[in-house]
Formats: structure tokens, sequence, C-alpha cells
């Protein structure tokens, strides 16, 4: 199915790749990406998500001992440096409790964590559980990208790439998320992309999506189409 392939061309795949981030070479990548999925959680525009990230990343700090050793000060720099101003005071305290409770309950370690769930369902409650602010959207961006790698990450396909899906016609309108899930994957075993697996191409749905999203918006307010 071309489509498949041109969506793939146009938005490359996961978002952790985009940041130089290999979530299926091992935890430490796995921990760079849950650092980047709790920035990306938060109701700012991708790109300032992504730049605050590397601030981060640039100083080695994504581990939870590295982010507790920061303070709260200095994480409200960090997050300023990247332009989180809007969200500083609550990110820099949202990020002490999730790593404090990670590193008290788990050890430090996000595969523990995965380890010890029963399911998915366990996965995600124990994800939301670490502190307020990890809600549905935040475990939904860092499981979503943890398809194929950690076994229990299955979390039904995000409303966004549901609804590029359609768009693509590659999805028919009025399914639930998990038939829809399924219809994509069966999908893929029919035509698979080389160098990419069914997660890349979520990602690259949920772009898609985005795209959509910000069109519509933009069509509403100068007038057109929408309003």
């Amino acid at each position: 199915m071309e489509i498949i392939s041109e969506v793939l061309a146009q938005f490359k795949g996961r978002y952790g790749t985009e940041l130089g981030i290999v979530v299926q070479s091992g935890p430490e990548e796995r921990q760079k990406w849950f650092l980047a999925a709790i920035l990306y959680g938060a109701r700012i525009s991708g790109q300032l998500a992504a730049r605050t990230y590397r601030v981060f990343a640039a100083r080695g700090i994504y581990t939870p001992q590295a982010i507790l050793a920061q303070g709260w000060d200095n994480l409200v720099t960090l997050l300023d440096e990247g332009g989180y101003a809007r969200y500083d005071f609550k990110t820099a305290t949202k990020l002490l409790k999730v790593m404090g409770a990670l590193q008290e309950e788990y050890e430090g370690s996000l595969e523990r964590l995965h380890e010890v769930s029963r399911d998915f369902e366990d996965l995600n409650q124990r994800l939301q559980a670490l502190a307020p602010g990890i809600g549905p959207a935040t475990a939904n961006i860092f499981l979503r990208e943890l398809r194929g790698v950690w076994f229990k990450a299955t979390p039904p396909l995000s409303s966004l790439a549901q609804q590029a899906g359609e768009h693509l016609k590659l999805l028919d309108p009025g399914l639930t998320p998990q038939e829809a899930l399924e219809v994509l994957e069966n999908h893929w075993r029919v035509q698979p992309v080389p160098g990419y697996d069914c997660a890349d191409l979520e990602a690259a749905l949920v772009h898609l999506g985005l795209t959509l999203r910000h069109r519509q918006a933009e069509m509403t307010r100068g007038g057109g189409p929408g309003t």
C-alpha cells in the first residue's frame, strides 16, 4: 500500500528518532524518551518540547538521579532555556515528583516498572501513579513508541492517529481504538516498509493528525470551511 510508504517518507516515524533516541536499543534510551514524553505531554508546541529535551540531553540530565540532583531552581532554569517558560514551575515540580517516585518505588528503573506490571492496564496505571500530571495523554505518548519493544506496551490507537488513518482511507470510520489498531497492524503485516515498524507508522499518523488539526484551526480562524 503506497500510502503507508508515503506517510512514512513525509513524517519519518517515531518522535524519539527525531531527537536521536532509539528506544529499541536499551534502557538508557527509554529513560531519555520518558523525559521527552513528559515534556511533550504539556500543552505547548512539539518544537518547544523537543528544544527543551535537547537542553537536558546536552547536559546528560535525563536519569532520575541526574534530575533529582538539579533541584527545583536549576530545573526551572533549564526549562526556561528550552522555551518552556509557561509551564516551568509546574513542570519542575512534576519532574522532581516523578523521578523521586521512580527512584523510591522502582529503584530508578523504568525497566523494573515494566517488569513488575501485570499487563498493559497495570503498566499504564503505574506510570500515571508516579505523580500528578502524568495523565493518560503523557502515558500514551510514552507507551505508543514502545509498542513492539516492551511486550506490555499495548496502548489503544491514539485518536490523532485514528483520525489520520481515516483521512487516508486506511481505516473505516466508527471503529473502536482497539479495532482501528488491529486494522492498522494488519495493513502493516501485509506490506511493511523496510527500516520501520508499526509504531513508526502510528507516530507518522499522529504527526499527520496534528497537521490536519492545525490546518482545520487555521481555516476556522480565517472564516473558511469548518466555521
